[in-house]
């Protein structure tokens, strides 16, 4: 984006498939959160919207291994095969075709690759520690004033730069973000979609293209990445072993989408008009609006908001809050104690305790890492001179009223920054199913709260398929009113009442 306009359609050089996809066409998404992972098949109709159907669904988490937090790309690799072969499966026995396959996961993480197209070692989580001691050094090498003022990037300490500056070498290697290199796997072609570049730290927030001058701060070669590629283009059609494996036809194609989750979610977001916030909430909270041009100033860099690329060209203007993680966290350790309490039912029982209990601040590194959650969660309580019982639905009703606070501080902040008013918030992901978290959040920021859907990555995976495939056309504005068509919302009122009304909006 070097004009500062949101694009109305599919940008014009985009590589659609090559015809359009027909009666029976369907959609793969590929959509892997950093603690599960799924195949869908998604379904387009100008009348009922985005239907999906999950043919595979696995977990996904870091391993210990080699003294680092590491993903298991192998297994999670085969995984999306099994995905993919399900889904070839179900389409050929309802006599439908998969016209394309797209991909998104989490950001900033990767995997080196050499010239033989092999990956070196296994990839590292974010989670790991390794780039905390290489912050100083960037820093050094480029201050953080011109780092925003070029990237907008929110200063994350796993951000992709500071991740790289830790690598012992990468002569003859290249970096493939994790959607990108299950791509580069699928069809041999190796790329780097826009959305997800934009969280690496190397991306000129208003060229849309790498930051060279920063690749050449810090010492990394200039093709330490692949050629960018936008959503809606295509990426390459599935290698022969691929085919064999899966059972997918000879033309099937791997589309780009959204692949940083959070562009393909909020391009699922179904909004009304352009005066909405949004929260993207899942292992991560992303709370921001959408604008058409970066805010790069020093207000925003102390405020510490990012300036991520969406679809069509947008700006994702957020901050990324704690999310459900110390919830999952939490639970996984009680879990291992022998409290085993349905996930509801303690809801609802910290749903019933009183208002104006202890806080804290949700985002806090000291809870990146797991193990210990509900300990570390009543240390960082007693810090702030409160006490916090042991009984787990007072540590839940802690996470939920702390979510909320850091929601309403970061849009009340969106709203400052960029003097733009919002009218509504938007809930989007697994956390649009927890009431009181969505309760909470309409009383904290004093805005009603629209929930759902649920799936919104993966409908906003699938939409850009279907438009690339000529299935849909029009820009966000007709795709985000397919969501709605198919979605049945719920809003809440600002009001301590926990009782949800039907927004009218399915």
């Amino acid at each position: 984006m070097t004009n500062g306009t949101i694009a109305s359609t599919v940008p014009a050089h985009a590589g659609a498939v090559s015809a359009p996809a027909g009666r029976n066409a369907v959609f793969a998404a590929i959509d892997i959160g950093a603690s599960s992972g799924r195949v869908m098949l998604g379904r387009v109709s100008s009348v009922s919207g985005v239907s999906l159907e999950t043919t595979h669904r696995f977990p996904n988490g870091v391993v210990e291994l080699d003294g680092g937090l590491r993903w298991d790309f192998d297994a999670l690799f085969a995984e999306v095969l099994k995905g993919l072969a399900a889904a070839a499966s179900v389409a050929a026995t309802n006599g439908e075709r998969i016209a394309s396959i797209g991909i998104d996961t989490w950001a900033v993480d990767y995997g080196l690759v050499n010239d033989a197209g092999d990956l070196t070692s296994v990839p590292f989580s974010y989670r790991d520690e390794r780039s905390r001691a290489t912050v100083q050094r960037v820093h050094a090498a480029i201050p953080p004033e011109r780092l925003y003022a070029t990237t907008g990037l929110q200063f994350l300490q796993f951000n992709t730069l500071y991740q790289l500056a830790a690598e012992p070498t990468l002569d003859g290697l290249q970096a493939l973000l994790i959607p990108d290199l299950i791509a580069f796997l699928l069809t041999g072609e190796r790329r780097t979609e826009a959305t997800n570049a934009s969280t690496t730290g190397l991306f000129d927030a208003v060229a849309g293209e790498w930051a060279v001058e920063f690749l050449d701060a810090l010492g990394l070669p200039r093709n330490l990445f692949p050629p960018l590629i936008q959503p809606g283009e295509t990426v390459g059609t599935l290698l022969p072993g691929i085919l064999e494996l899966t059972g997918l036809p000879a033309d099937t194609t791997v589309v780009a989408v959204g692949s940083h989750d959070t562009a393909s979610a909020v391009a699922a977001v179904p909004a009304e008009d352009q005066d909405f916030a949004y929260i993207s909430s899942g292992t991560w909270s992303l709370v921001g609006v959408e604008l058409s041009r970066p805010v790069l100033s020093e207000a925003s860099r102390q405020a510490n908001f990012t300036n991520e690329r969406g679809v069509d060209g947008t700006v994702r203007y957020l901050r990324n809050v704690g999310g459900l993680w110390l919830l999952s966290e939490c639970q996984r350790a009680w879990a291992a104690e022998g409290y085993t309490q349905a996930l509801t039912a303690l809801l609802d029982s910290a749903a019933a305790l009183p208002a104006g209990g202890p806080q804290i601040n949700a985002d806090d590194p000291s809870f990146t890492a797991p193990d210990n959650m509900p300990d570390r969660i009543r240390s960082a309580v007693r810090n702030t001179g409160a006490v916090l019982p042991d009984r787990p639905a007072a540590v839940v009703r802690c996470i939920m009223d702390s979510l909320a606070a850091g929601y309403a501080r970061t849009l009340a902040d969106a709203e400052r920054l960029t003097g733009r008013a919002t009218g509504v918030v938007h809930i989007v992901g697994g956390g649009s199913q927890n009431r009181l978290l969505c309760q909470l959040t309409a009383d904290a920021t004093g805005k009603p709260v629209i929930a759902g859907p649920v799936e919104a990555t993966a409908q906003g995976n699938v939409l850009v398929q279907a438009r690339a495939a000529g299935v849909v056309t029009g820009g966000l504005v007709e795709l985000r009113e397919l969501v709605a068509a198919g979605t049945d919302l719920v809003r809440y009122q600002s009001s301590r009442e926990l009782v949800p009304q039907e927004s009218g909006m399915s």
